[in-house]
């Protein structure tokens, strides 16, 4: 399975700002955001970039919203086609399908500390989806659908760690969420006002439209 194997910090260099995707390292000041000099691209010459084209803001916001979900150019191509062939705002559309993956789901929820971390929670097969076991992170639920932690998992110090960790943080209205069962039921498919993310869709939609 493809993933990204770089240096995770450059991206959000690149982007000019926190994608936090260190987890709780983001909030520290040993994220490498908050020293001095790295408020600018990496590279030998990122600091002397000049004005952005509308071509390089299009590219930028796409990147981002790539970085933000940890997904590849081509899986995310996809889900653009997908997008656009539902009724509705095609970028409202595309947000909602990147947000209806399980391992952003288990990250909303709390199990982890970053969407990375829940990716790899999923893969090495801790959760379910109504009852049957479920290691693929690009897993689209749907309303009806009951996410739970696995049984022999709930014992795992990491997990309860970020569950305890994650107390606080409340998730989105799409998701019912009994935190004493560590289970969750999709009520609705994630709408625009669910996502929290400074993301401009309609940028990634003019980029594909080309």
């Amino acid at each position: 399975m493809a993933r990204y194997t770089n240096a995770v910090c450059r991206q959000c260099r690149r982007e000019a700002q926190k994608l936090f995707l260190k987890g709780d390292k983001c909030f520290t000041p040993k994220c490498p955001m908050e020293k001095d000099g790295r408020d600018v691209p990496p590279g030998q010459h990122g600091r002397g970039r000049g004005k952005t084209s509308e071509y390089g803001l299009q590219l930028r916001e796409k990147q981002k919203a790539r970085r933000y979900y940890g997904i590849l150019e081509s899986q995310f191509r996809t889900y653009f086609k997908i997008a656009n062939r539902r009724p509705g705002m095609a970028g409202e559309n595309l947000l909602s399908i990147c947000e209806s993956r399980l391992d952003n789901t288990v990250y909303r929820l709390g199990f982890a500390m970053s969407r990375a971390e829940a990716r790899q929670l999923v893969n090495h097969g801790h959760f379910t989806v109504n009852g049957c076991k479920v290691n693929i992170p690009s897993f689209q639920v749907k309303p009806g659908m009951v996410i739970a932690l696995r049984e022999k998992s709930r014992n795992l110090e990491k997990i309860k760690a970020n569950v305890e960790a994650n107390a606080f943080r409340q998730p989105p209205k799409w998701l019912e969420y009994d935190a004493s069962n560590l289970i969750a039921k999709v009520v609705a498919a994630p709408a625009r006002e669910d996502i929290d993310l400074p993301i401009q869709e309609h940028l990634i939609i003019e980029l594909y439209s080309k």
